[in-house]
């Protein structure tokens, strides 16, 4: 026996700093809940987002005219002229790369804060805005192209009503044909135009919203099964606020962001040749209140869909479906 309790004290003080066992990081899990958060979250406010879209395209004319009026008014004559699916136009290519888009954005936010937090598990305000910055640089790969087809496919039925008035016809162009062609004539690179704008949204966005949802997160109550997650409803709620509050900081940008991104333009409006000129030229012939169009409706868009993500990204969907427990 003493010689057991020899070689015991002799192992452990041969490791007196011996620390506990760091939690591993569960990647597919993570990936899976991103990709089911985002397909939920586009189908409940993608008409929503499709009215932003119209509404940051349009610009005023030389005697004021403008197509929408407000949110509401487009709303109507949307749904009027092109019915109830048509308030779903371009959600189908949105719906298909939304799941890598908030998988990525999900997954390497948690994956860079896991790498971020220091040996006595603390994570600096520093170290999470890090973290989502890196999360938000990664997803343009997956966002551009998104973005670039969607905001076609929104933007068409604008377009194309325009067209109607000056008595003229646009052919319609699906997603697939847009992407090819573009394919086609510009290669791949073609599908990354607007890139920089995409990039400075994006990043800009996670920047502010992941390091306040997870202090919002961390105010509610915990969860009574030991996981010392918070209850479902903290982390929706935390989702709305952090959202709306970076949806509408970076409402200059993603306005920006539209209108480079957008092929087609009605009669009679302004192509913009880089983030700079479209800038310059919005600032000079609309002041600076177009830079917040669309505010109010995406705030409405990216509110409930940052709830509805983060909600099912941390109740933990996909390890139910797997059968493993929740890390």
């Amino acid at each position: 026996m003493a010689a057991i309790t020899d070689s015991k004290q002799q192992i452990e003080a041969n490791n007196p700093l011996k620390q506990p066992q760091q939690q591993k990081f569960a990647l597919l899990p993570k990936i899976i809940n991103g990709g089911i958060a985002g397909i939920i979250g586009v189908t409940c406010v993608f008409p929503l987002d499709l009215v932003k879209t119209r509404l940051q395209n349009q610009q005023i004319g030389p005697n004021g005219e403008r197509m929408y009026n407000s949110m509401f008014d487009c709303f109507r004559k949307t749904y009027k002229a092109e019915g109830y699916f048509g308030m779903y136009r371009g959600s189908g290519v949105n719906i298909l790369l939304i799941t890598p888009e908030k998988a990525i954005k999900l997954t390497a936010n948690d994956y860079f804060r896991h790498k971020l937090t220091t040996k006595d598990g603390k994570l600096p305000m520093t170290s999470q805005m890090l973290a989502g910055g890196l999360a938000g640089a990664f997803q343009i790969v997956v966002t551009t192209p998104m973005e670039l087809l969607k905001i076609q496919m929104q933007d068409a039925g604008r377009v194309a009503a325009a067209a109607k008035l000056a008595g003229k016809t646009i052919e319609k162009v699906s997603a697939t044909q847009l992407a090819t062609q573009l394919v086609k004539d510009k290669g791949i690179f073609g599908l990354y135009k607007g890139i920089g704008a995409t990039g400075l949204r994006d990043v800009t966005f996670s920047v502010i919203y992941f390091p306040l949802f997870a202090t919002l997160n961390e105010l509610g109550p915990r969860r009574s099964d030991g996981s010392g997650e918070a209850v479902f409803w903290c982390s929706f709620l935390a989702g709305l606020a952090a959202g709306s509050t970076a949806a509408l900081a970076v409402n200059p940008f993603d306005v920006i962001k539209t209108r480079l991104q957008a092929i087609k333009k009605a009669d009679g409006e302004k192509e913009f040749k880089g983030i700079v000129d479209c800038i310059t030229k919005t600032m000079k012939h609309e002041g600076p209140t177009a830079f917040f169009k669309g505010g109010l409706c995406r705030m409405i868009v990216i509110a409930p869909l940052f709830g509805i993500a983060q909600t099912v990204y941390y109740l933990g969907v996909a390890e139910g479906l797997l059968g493993t427990q929740k890390k």
